[in-house]
């Protein structure tokens, strides 16, 4: 065996390189991390805007006077729409420290639902209700239905919220034709 010899200076040169690289290494690992809880975080509101698109393609309009067709002066479904969403990350639940929600979209601190519809131009076109054409007496008609969320996703490794911030925006957004026509 061949007798090595250690300068007395380096004796820890080793030990320093493992702190080091250490630190990096789990600093990379913790972004990881986030960044994948993030990103499914991201697919679950996705997903929730899509369900709050589809219901609002189907019941965009609140039927007041319970005659199952729109009345002229009908408001959206908005609130349908926004429980829809909410509905889509799992029953409401009391905070729980030791048992988190994934996705809180009932959490209105973190959470902002917005429903919008976009109109066509109607000149001189037929809007069918109900196998019936009518003639078009409005001046637009709606065309579809945006359900738009924005979720504060909160990071959980403190080193990398200190490097980019507490909190992450996620938007998502989803657009869905309206399938039930206006029937005037």
């Amino acid at each position: 065996m061949e007798n090595m010899k250690f300068n007395h200076a380096e004796k820890g040169q080793s030990l320093v390189e493992l702190a080091l690289t250490s630190l990096i290494i789990l600093t990379l690992l913790a972004g990881a991390v986030d960044f994948g809880m993030a990103f499914f975080s991201y697919v679950a509101i996705r997903d929730a805007a899509q369900e709050g698109a589809l219901y609002g393609s189907i019941y965009p309009y609140f039927d007041s006077n319970g005659n199952s067709k729109y009345d002229s002066g009908e408001p959206l479904n908005i609130g349908a729409i926004k429980n829809r969403v909410q509905s889509a990350s799992g029953p409401p639940s009391p905070p729980s420290p030791t048992k988190p929600k994934p996705v809180d979209l009932y959490d209105l601190t973190k959470v902002t639902i917005s429903v919008t519809m976009s109109d066509l131009p109607c000149a001189c076109v037929t809007v069918p209700c109900r196998c019936v054409t009518v003639p078009c007496i409005q001046k637009t008609v709606p065309n579809s239905i945006t359900v738009s969320v924005t979720y504060k996703y909160t990071l959980t490794m403190p080193l990398i919220g200190a490097i980019i911030g507490p909190t992450i925006t996620l938007p998502a957004s989803a657009t869905d034709t309206i399938l039930t026509p206006l029937c005037p």
